[in-house]
């Protein structure tokens, strides 16, 4: 059951994140959790304060600036598929 809401909240936030930035977010499985990454684009920084809202449904988030720009990024683990 576990398993569903975490999948439910990972597609859930990578679904909005896609809204608000206009690209395809990565969803990246690890062994405890699932990360989200989206580039962030101007229309994803226009949208920031709804970006952050989606952002803070994770155990944990961040900016990370790679060469090509940056990536902001959530976490969200597998035990409940919400901040814990």
């Amino acid at each position: 059951m576990a398993e569903d809401h975490q999948s439910d909240a990972v597609q859930n936030a990578a679904a909005q994140l896609e809204t608000l930035g206009g690209t395809t977010p990565r969803i990246l499985p690890g062994p405890r959790a699932t990360r989200i990454e989206a580039d962030v684009t101007p229309r994803l920084a226009d949208n920031w304060p709804q970006v952050l809202q989606v952002l803070n449904t994770g155990a944990d988030f961040g900016l990370t600036l790679t060469d090509t720009g940056q990536v902001a990024w959530l976490r969200i683990p597998r035990e409940t598929g919400t901040r814990s």
